[in-house]
């Protein structure tokens, strides 16, 4: 299975991701990974030898255009599956119908708890005893998408925003390998809304 990444930051999960296909343990190839900013997790991909490329959104702009600039770059590599990992930017509605329904995302809460872009810090602030991981198939809401795994993650006592974000990636990581693994061997279907 081909595999498009799309990545804002560091990407600690894309690096899991790309570690678990070149041991055989996914049966899918990253054909490229893409960001919205010249990310530095760019870099786990160029390890690899993966083509990368960078779609910037200018302020203010046209967000309907840079959706079809970036579906441009990523129909270049002709993928069977779009994976947004920590991409942080949403993506518009004509971009989700060219790609649906094979368009995944990492989101670090157990939904529909906590959506949007501050998951991890609403959860923390909010005093929850727990909060999650999930993939989804994305959609046209903001991760209001099907909802394919997910797992709860404990708050735990002296747990700051950032040891928590790091035991949540940590199950995000294991959802995606599962259900990237059950789609390859066709154990999960994606069907369109």
């Amino acid at each position: 299975m081909r595999v498009v990444v799309l990545i804002s930051g560091q990407g600690s999960n894309l690096r899991a991701f790309l570690d678990s296909c070149a041991e055989g343990t996914i049966p899918a190839t990253v054909v490229a990974v893409g960001a919205d900013v010249d990310a530095s997790g760019l870099d786990h991909a160029r390890h690899y030898d993966i083509p990368t490329f960078v779609e910037p959104f200018e302020p203010g702009g046209d967000r309907d255009a840079w959706g079809s600039r970036l579906g441009d770059r990523i129909a270049e590599f002709t993928p069977d599956l779009v994976i947004l990992s920590g991409f942080q930017r949403l993506v518009p509605p004509s971009f989700v119908r060219r790609f649906a329904p094979m368009i995944l995302n990492t989101h670090p809460a157990f939904l529909p708890e906590f959506p949007g872009a501050h998951a991890v810090r609403d959860a923390f602030e909010a005093g929850v005893a727990e909060t999650g991981a999930s993939v989804i198939v994305v959609d046209d809401g903001v991760d209001t998408g099907p909802i394919l795994a997910q797992r709860r993650v404990p708050v735990a006592d002296g747990d700051t925003e950032s040891t928590l974000h790091d035991r949540i990636k940590i199950v995000e990581r294991e959802l995606l390998a599962d259900v990237v693994r059950d789609i390859a061997n066709r154990e999960t279907a994606i069907e369109e809304n």
